[in-house]
């Protein structure tokens, strides 16, 4: 691996610069190896790579997949037998090396905060994409406004296309709203957003916890992991008790084995994901999927019989009403740290259900009116990332980011049909964010390259539209853009544009039974 002095950076953008990234998270860093070609400038406001992974975790953040499924195609984990889930810096360090081993530092130029973007004329809205279809036309579509350091200057340069690989997660908090008198103005204690929590070191947040009564807010995976680091910081002595505020219950999975068997077998192999709806299909389809409903429906209570008898569910009221296969189809799955539940045994994680509440001058009311009493409350409320893309994206494509659905309309998981010369990566989710990025980066260096053209934007209109309707069919948490239960279909497809083999595996056994990831996709 190359050394720190090694790394050598872009200071200026080139005029034979024809494309500009925006971000040096996983996606940016994928782009920028796909996109090697066009001399990518890399626009990364901090002064790291990394992303969320090294500006949005706190200190016991992990990985929620096995090494081996989070991997670049072309760059493998030193250690990637390790049976543990990376830490967060773990994580960093593969990036820097994947950096290293292809050179993309010098594409990256850190502290280049993009505040501003406007279009240079475009197409409009015309019946294809960009007008002519072609991503890249000979001559600048975007002018992207740079501020650096500390400095109130907006430096502006142009580019023929634009990548979007803000995130959906971290910088922008989603907050709740409160009426008058009923928000965190009338709490004597703290309010803080797990966002500004990941900016404290370990003594800090021990130090901020310890002896408190803390209540969480949420509970999905950023907030069982701080109510876990907050029970942790207040065993023995004076310790208190955390208590989180459940809104909508979602299922917890303590590893990748139900009932002996490897998880990878229900969700990840192409006989798997043939139970499951993909978007756009066939009539014949269609009906085999209906035909299957019973099937799928086993496959979920199988998962949920062995969450019921493995976790205390049930005595904590944490169990969902609704199938184990809705939160895997939204992503919304969460694998739980080591630990969880023992500290809840000792009394020091509590749980409480409510769809709504309110602040007091001493805690939180629920509800139904009863109070938890509170020094300390953190808000686990999820960020606004799309919100990042709305600031810095001129009218009117600032109103199109997400369509009537709440989701971002994008063919591919890439292209949005109405904003031209502009893709979008890291907006997709899937089991493996990582190989979902990477290969969109791959396509999209396809389609910049001429290997392929778009349809027209009506056709691609109505395969966004049909990518919404699979998933409103499939849970009620559709408004997140997953993929996890139709991934290999949709890595087909993007295969099938490249002209690449479709068929991954070495034999028909292998392909219908066999879990499909990251190296098989490795370029020919």
């Amino acid at each position: 691996m190359a050394g720190q002095q090694a790394r050598c950076t872009r200071k200026a953008v080139s005029p034979s610069s024809r494309v500009a990234i925006i971000g040096g998270g996983i996606s940016g860093l994928a782009a920028a190896k796909q996109l090697a070609a066009h001399d990518p400038v890399v626009f990364e406001a901090t002064p790291s790579i990394g992303g969320v992974w090294k500006h949005c975790v706190y200190r016991s953040t992990r990985l929620q997949t096995p090494r081996p499924d989070y991997e670049f195609s072309d760059y493998s984990w030193r250690n990637r037998e390790d049976p543990t889930f990376p830490t967060h810096a773990e994580i960093v360090e593969y990036l820097e090396g994947y950096a290293d081993t292809f050179d993309l530092w010098r594409y990256i130029m850190f502290g280049a905060k993009v505040v501003d973007v406007k279009c240079l004329g475009g197409a409009g809205f015309t019946e294809l994409w960009s007008g002519t279809g072609e991503p890249l036309q000979g001559k600048p579509m975007w002018e992207v406004g740079v501020a650096t350091g500390d400095s109130d200057t907006v430096q502006y340069y142009k580019f023929e296309f634009v990548v979007m690989c803000t995130g959906k997660y971290g910088d922008v908090p989603r907050m709740p709203v409160f009426p008058l008198g009923k928000g965190p103005e009338v709490f004597k204690g703290t309010v803080m957003h797990s966002l500004d929590y990941c900016k404290l070191s370990e003594d800090e947040t021990v130090e901020l916890m310890k002896s408190k009564k803390v209540v969480v807010v949420g509970y999905k995976k950023s907030a069982i992991d701080l109510a876990l680091e907050c029970a942790q910081a207040n065993q023995g002595e004076g310790g208190e008790a955390c208590t989180m505020l459940v809104r909508t219950l979602h299922w917890v999975v303590p590893s990748y084995s139900i009932w002996g068997l490897p998880f990878f077998l229900f969700y990840s192999t192409r006989l798997a994901q043939f139970l499951y709806e993909r978007p756009n299909q066939g009539l014949l389809r269609s009906l085999l999927c209906r035909l299957m409903s019973p099937l799928r429906a086993g496959v979920s209570k199988f998962i949920e019989s062995y969450l019921a008898w493995k976790l205390p569910l049930e005595k904590y009221g944490l169990r969902p009403e609704h199938p184990f296969v809705e939160d895997y189809a939204s992503c919304q799955m969460a694998i739980l740290p080591d630990g969880f539940f023992d500290m809840a045994d000792q009394d020091l994680i509590r749980f409480k259900r409510a769809s709504g509440w309110c602040f007091s001058e001493n805690g939180v009311v629920l509800e139904d009116g009863t109070e938890v009493e509170a020094d300390l409350v953190f808000l686990a409320t999820g960020f606004e990332g799309k919100d990042k893309l709305r600031a810095v994206l001129p009218d009117p494509f600032r109103g199109l980011v997400l369509n009537n659905s709440g989701m971002m309309p994008l063919y591919r998981g890439t292209i949005h049909p109405l904003i031209p010369n502009m893709a979008f990566v890291g907006y997709v989710e899937s089991v493996s964010n990582l190989h979902t990025s990477e290969l969109r980066c791959r396509w999209l260096a396809g389609l910049l390259g001429g290997r392929f053209a778009l349809p027209s934007v009506e056709a691609m209109v109505r395969h966004v539209d049909g990518e919404a309707e699979a998933m409103r069919r499939t849970t009620r948490f559709y408004r997140r853009h997953c993929i996890s239960t139709y991934s290999i279909h949709d890595s087909d497809a993007m295969c099938a544009d490249l002209g690449s083999r479709v068929h991954r595996k070495g034999n028909w056994l292998a392909e219908l039974f066999a879990p499909y990831n990251n190296k098989d996709y490795k370029e020919e």
